[in-house]
């Protein structure tokens, strides 16, 4: 599995919390998995055969459905890279090749993180077959895809994880080599893809790797010339209050008021102040262009508040006060707190989860357990229950 939630129930504390109850909170977490030399058994999961998306023998990239399957199903087979390394699974018993093979794509890049040796991403290169149904349809295929896993809580890989996984509840991850690594490989696949054809290079990330293809997608739409790459978010992180989790709806629109109120006052008193978050609204407008799709589940306590954070904007345009909301939706009240005293008063990189634009796909469907509705395998089934709205900043 992927990220743990003991985190983000804490991250809305991190003003009030030393850093030191965090990092003890992760590596408790980490410590609950299986003793070193403990007897497990390879998780089924990695078999494309018995969990994949087999009926998907023919891919119309047109279809949205079909888009989220296979992106889903290459982030998967970066979880099952890093776990084939882990379990030594080599030649005909690594089970990691089918999970892109399946939909032709070719391993043109494993993503290494020099600090643990563990396996975060990989690049995919797309070689439609021979003989095609419809041509129009693979044409609108990628010609590269970079993925990148979330968090695996084994041996072989979580302490890198999950110090990660602090460094993004603090907004730290574009100084890590992991995002580096990340970044240079975004940059060579860029320079692989043909001329004038950017767009046909797309990310994926699920959890902890939708945050780094977050963070990517982000920084080469500031670029210049302003590149912008189509990203499949699953599951991405939302580090804040869980207010979502309210079940009375009328308590959670009136927290959400309070809370655009609070956070564009404090806003506002800063950046008289000459403070306030780095690059201010002209950064954060720059962004609008850039439209990822992020897949989130409501029973996922971890990427649940993007559905009340973008209705909740909507909800204060309806009402007069979208002035307010365009201010505190650009904004983290941690984030500009913490940026006080500091050289250009920013607190560091950018809250991840704050998007300016985005289409949001809703799994409404039952999830009877946070690892299902965490889980990267739910965006490849062909019953899902699925509501999408587009979200655009003006």
């Amino acid at each position: 599995m992927d990220f743990f939630f003991s985190m983000y129930q804490v991250a809305s504390l991190i003003d009030v919390v030393p850093p030191s109850y965090f990092t003890n909170v992760l590596f408790i977490s980490c410590a609950e998995g299986p003793e070193p030399g403990a007897s497990e058994m390879p998780s089924l999961n990695d078999l494309f055969d018995a969990s994949g998306p087999t009926y998907l023998t023919y891919v119309n990239w047109n279809c949205p459905h079909h888009r989220r399957s296979v992106m889903a199903s290459l982030v998967q087979g970066v979880y099952v890279l890093e776990r084939d390394r882990q379990w030594n699974r080599q030649g005909p018993d690594a089970r990691a090749p089918a999970w892109w093979r399946f939909f032709h794509f070719d391993l043109h890049q494993v993503l290494v993180d020099a600090a643990d040796g563990s396996i975060f991403g990989a690049v995919y290169a797309f070689h439609p077959p021979l003989h095609l149904p419809d041509p129009a349809a693979a044409a609108a295929a990628p010609h590269f895809v970079v993925a990148f896993r979330g968090t695996i809580t084994k041996k072989g890989s979580a302490k890198r994880d999950l110090e990660l996984d602090l460094q993004l509840v603090r907004n730290g991850l574009e100084g890590k080599s992991r995002f580096r690594a990340a970044m240079q490989a975004v940059h060579d696949t860029l320079a692989a893809a043909a001329a004038g054809q950017h767009r046909r290079v797309w990310l994926a990330g699920h959890s902890l790797g939708s945050a780094i293809a977050t963070l990517a997608g982000k920084t080469l739409a500031r670029s210049a010339g302003g590149v912008l790459l189509p990203a499949f978010l699953f599951n991405a992180p939302f580090v804040s209050a869980p207010v979502e989790r309210i079940g009375d709806r009328r308590v959670r629109q009136g927290v959400r008021i309070a809370s655009s109120f609070v956070t564009a006052g404090v806003a506002a008193v800063l950046q008289q102040r000459g403070g306030g978050s780095a690059g201010g609204e002209a950064a954060f407008a720059a962004l609008a262009a850039w439209v990822p799709d992020l897949f989130v589940n409501p029973a996922d306590p971890i990427s649940a508040e993007y559905v009340g954070y973008f209705d909740h904007r909507r909800k204060m345009e309806a009402m007069g006060a979208g002035a307010v909301g365009r201010l505190a939706t650009r904004n983290s009240v941690k984030d500009l707190l913490l940026g006080i005293g500091k050289k250009g008063g920013g607190g560091g990189c950018e809250p991840l989860h704050l998007f300016p634009s985005a289409v949001l796909t809703v799994n409404r469907g039952p999830s009877p357990d946070f690892k299902t509705a965490h889980g990267i395998h739910q965006w490849w089934r062909p019953d899902l229950p699925l509501e999408c709205t587009a979200h655009y900043y003006t």
